[in-house]
């Protein structure tokens, strides 16, 4: 099942998240909790989760962002595209990529972007076979 995050779902989300980046298990305190409270809240934070049996094997995070240009309509941006390792290959990252451009398109985006720090040429191939290109705009990023 595809779905937009519910406030029950933070620790299998957390779960998650360890194989991203190798993030450990954080402990869930004021901040935590906080951020988790402005995620669920945020009316253009779209937190979008495949649940099997119960568990969150693959998300993705689709943020609406305001925009003053083309026609004010807003753009998307997509971001900690992940999926368990032992669920890979089976259509879940696709079928959440999906998901979040229902909701861009639902809310009049005029594109969608996403990042992405592998060089892997599956993962890059993954991302062109969802629709998106690498040919259209440079990213820079400015870590701080």
């Amino acid at each position: 099942m595809i779905r937009e995050i519910a406030e029950k779902d933070l620790d299998g989300l957390l779960r998650l998240y360890m194989q991203l980046h190798d993030n450990p298990f954080p402990e869930k305190d004021d901040r935590v909790l906080g951020v988790w409270k402005s995620i669920l809240d945020d009316k253009n934070h779209h937190l979008i989760v495949a649940e099997e049996n119960g568990e969150i094997i693959a998300s993705c995070v689709c943020v609406i962002i305001p925009n003053l240009t083309r026609g004010q309509r807003p753009y998307a941006f997509i971001e900690n595209v992940i999926t368990d390792k032992d669920h890979r290959k089976k259509g879940y990252a696709t079928a959440c990529l999906n998901f979040a451009r229902e909701i861009a398109v639902r809310e009049n985006c005029y594109k969608m972007m996403l990042l992405t720090g592998s060089k892997e040429k599956s993962t890059l191939d993954f991302y062109e076979q969802a629709g998106y290109n690498r040919n259209d705009k440079t990213a820079f990023i400015q870590w701080l």
